[in-house]
């Protein structure tokens, strides 16, 4: 008896080897399903743009698992769940960021001009005059600022990291920039205020003491910033360095400084524009002045915050022209803070270390 083999065929797509998803455009898909449905049923109920809005993100949230679910599974629609969630909040946090961009930018473009940036508002009453003296006061205060903060600040987080390690005065140095990491800004202006009138006297008012007062807001920055950088340094370079026998202050130098230089800038940079936009400490120890005055050390000077505040506190006839000079302010001082951040992130990129063979 002879037994006969027959042989199985394999039929193509039985077993598949990838589970069912949907396209690609499936939640474009459904977010326009959910919205439209939501904008229909506003339509004819007669709901604001709050609550259409509200209503869509709702009927996405669960019609898309619930879609991801029927053909993908329920792991698959969790993924979605969490990922649609994530996205909301990611908008929702954006809203008020593209708000306020256009706000600013809409009402402040048109007060923008050559006369704006190069006029003072020394005899000004209505139309004319610019920010000159304010955005000059804001540059030579913050660059005096930082001239102040950044070596106190490398130099303490150097102590810190190289010299002091977990010594009573480490912690006690720590703990006090946690503390000045939170301080409010008008605290440090009225700490600049105390110690210049008991220096001067009563009444007294420059630029220096403004960029003492930002200079407090700025070295706990610079010195967090930096003493995060000086830890990522390998401790092999160091120990290299010791074995051709190198002094320590010569390897912080030339070994540790140098390989940390991106982070510190870029943290340096940070700080500068943290401290660009603020007013308080500037209104108690710089006030205002409607001249130019480039002397850091004697007498008043305008800066860019205290200038939007007094152009929108004071009142009378000229009103609309100080809101419009404040708004083209703010505009500029916003221009300021968002290239100063982009310049972090430059300097980040170009020092980054080298990465590949």
């Amino acid at each position: 008896m002879t037994d006969t083999l027959t042989p199985v065929q394999d039929e193509q797509g039985s077993l598949p080897f990838q589970a069912p998803q949907l396209p690609s455009y499936a939640p474009l898909l459904a977010g326009l399903i959910c919205f439209g449905a939501a904008g229909l049923a506003g339509l004819f109920l007669g709901w604001g743009l709050v609550a259409v809005v509200l209503v869509g993100w709702v009927l996405l949230v669960l019609g898309l698992p619930a879609w991801s679910s029927v053909v993908e599974g329920g792991r698959k629609a969790t993924d979605r769940l969490v990922t649609t969630v994530a996205w909301s909040v990611f908008a929702l946090a954006m809203v008020p960021l593209v708000s306020l961009v256009y706000e600013v930018v809409s009402r402040g473009y048109g007060v923008l001009s050559a006369q704006f940036f190069t006029y003072d508002m020394r005899g000004v009453l209505g139309e004319g005059g610019g920010i000159y003296h304010a955005l000059m006061g804001t540059l030579i205060i913050t660059a005096m600022a930082t001239i102040i903060s950044v070596p106190i600040g490398v130099l303490a987080a150097v102590y810190l990291v190289e010299y002091g390690a977990k010594s009573r005065l480490a912690r006690m140095i720590t703990f006090l920039v946690d503390v000045m990491t939170g301080i409010p800004s008008i605290v440090a202006g009225l700490f600049a205020f105390a110690l210049f009138t008991m220096i001067f006297g009563p009444g007294v008012r420059f630029g220096i003491g403004g960029a003492v007062a930002l200079s407090v807001l700025m070295v706990p920055t610079v010195v967090r910033s930096t003493e995060e950088m000086l830890k990522l340094v390998p401790a092999e370079l160091r120990e290299a360095s010791y074995a051709l026998g190198v002094p320590k202050w010569r390897t912080i130098v030339k070994v540790v400084l140098p390989t940390a230089l991106g982070g510190i800038a870029t943290g340096v940079t940070l700080a500068i524009a943290r401290v660009a936009g603020e007013t308080a400490p500037l209104l108690i120890i710089v006030g205002s002045t409607t001249a130019l005055n480039l002397n850091p050390f004697d007498g008043r000077m305008a800066t860019l915050p205290v200038f939007i505040y007094s152009s929108v506190t004071t009142g009378g006839k000229y009103n609309l022209e100080q809101l419009d000079r404040a708004w083209g302010a703010a505009l500029v001082l916003v221009a300021i803070v968002m290239l100063l951040n982009l310049l972090a992130r430059a300097i980040g990129a170009l020092f980054a270390p080298k990465t590949g063979r």
